[in-house]
C-alpha cells in the first residue's frame, strides 16, 4: 500500500509538471489522503420522491414541449367554450331585452308590437327555467322580426318573357274549385330583388324566398293574364308596397294575402 502510494504521488507530480504547475508535496500527499478516504468516488442517490422529481426537471426538453402543447390546447378549448358557450348565454337577458326595444322602435303597427312581446315573455320565461335553447330561440324571433319590419319594397308582378306572371291551382278539397295567384318578387329602391318569408298556405311553413303567388280572385287574374296577351308587357305590374315598419305590403290589387312558394 505505501509503494503503492508513493507511485501515485510519482505520477501526479509528473502529471502537473506536465502541464506547468508547481504543486507542493503536502498538497499531493493531501490529495493521495482523500483519494483513500473514497472523497472522489461518486455514490449515487438513493431513490426517493426529491431524485425522481429532481430527474423529472432534467428531462424536462423531451417533455415540456408536450406538456405545453397540451396546456395551450386546453387554454384554447376552454376560451373557445366561454366565448361561443358561456358569455353568449350569460348575455342572453340583456340581448333579449335590447331586441326587443329595438323592434318597438322600429314597429309602426300594433301586430308588430304584439308578436315581439310575446316573443320577449318566452324568452324570460325560458330563462328563468334556465332553457338556455328556447331564450335563444325567442332572441333569434325578435332579431328576425326586426329585420322583417326594416324591409322596404314595392311587389310587382314578375313580367318578363319565359316566366310566369301567374298559376292555378285545383284544391284537394274541392276538385270543381279553382284557386288563382300573380306572381309577384319584392324589388328595393335600386331594383334589386329582395329575399322575403312567405307563409306558404298550402304547406304551413315560413320559406324565404325571391318570388311567389299572392292568391287573387278570378277577376284579377283574368285582368293581369289580359294585360299580358295584349302586347307581352304587363302595363299595371304593381301589386304593391311593403313600408318600414310594417309586416305586410299595403296591396294595390284584391288579395286575400294568402301565398304559395312553389308552382
Amino acid at each position: 500500500a505505501e509503494g503503492r502510494e508513493e507511485d501515485l504521488e510519482e505520477r501526479l507530480r509528473k502529471i502537473y509538471a506536465a502541464q506547468g504547475i508547481d504543486v507542493p508535496g503536502h498538497v499531493i500527499e493531501q490529495g493521495v489522503a482523500a483519494l483513500k478516504e473514497g472523497r472522489f468516488i461518486y455514490t449515487p442517490p438513493a431513490d426517493g420522491l426529491r431524485k425522481r422529481l429532481a430527474l423529472l426537471y432534467v428531462s424536462r426538453g423531451v417533455w415540456g414541449k408536450w406538456a405545453l402543447g397540451a396546456v395551450g390546447a386546453a387554454l384554447v378549448a376552454g376560451a373557445a367554450y366561454y366565448f361561443t358557450a358561456v358569455a353568449p348565454t350569460a348575455d342572453l337577458p340583456r340581448r333579449l331585452e335590447a331586441a326587443h326595444a329595438e323592434v318597438l322602435e322600429t314597429a309602426a303597427v300594433d301586430d308588430a308590437r304584439a308578436a315581439a312581446s310575446q316573443f320577449l315573455n318566452a324568452g324570460r320565461a325560458a330563462l328563468q327555467r334556465d332553457d338556455a335553447a328556447t331564450a335563444q330561440g325567442a332572441l333569434d324571433a325578435l332579431v328576425d322580426l326586426r329585420s322583417r319590419l326594416e324591409q322596404e319594397y314595392t311587389l310587382r308582378v314578375v313580367n318578363r318573357p319565359g316566366e310566369q306572371s301567374g298559376v292555378w291551382r285545383i284544391p284537394d278539397v274541392n276538385a270543381s274549385a279553382r284557386n288563382y295567384y300573380v306572381i309577384v318578387e319584392p324589388l328595393d329602391a335600386h331594383s334589386g330583388v329582395v329575399t322575403v318569408p312567405v307563409l306558404n298556405e298550402e304547406t304551413g311553413k315560413v320559406e324565404r324566398v325571391k318570388q311567389w303567388g299572392v292568391r287573387v280572385d278570378e277577376t284579377t287574374f283574368d285582368a293581369v293574364a289580359s294585360d299580358k296577351k295584349d302586347d307581352g308587357i304587363i302595363q299595371r305590374d304593381r301589386f304593391g308596397e311593403k313600408k318600414r315598419g310594417r309586416l305586410n305590403p299595403d296591396y294595390q290589387m284584391p288579395t286575400s294575402g294568402g301565398a304559395i312558394t312553389r308552382w
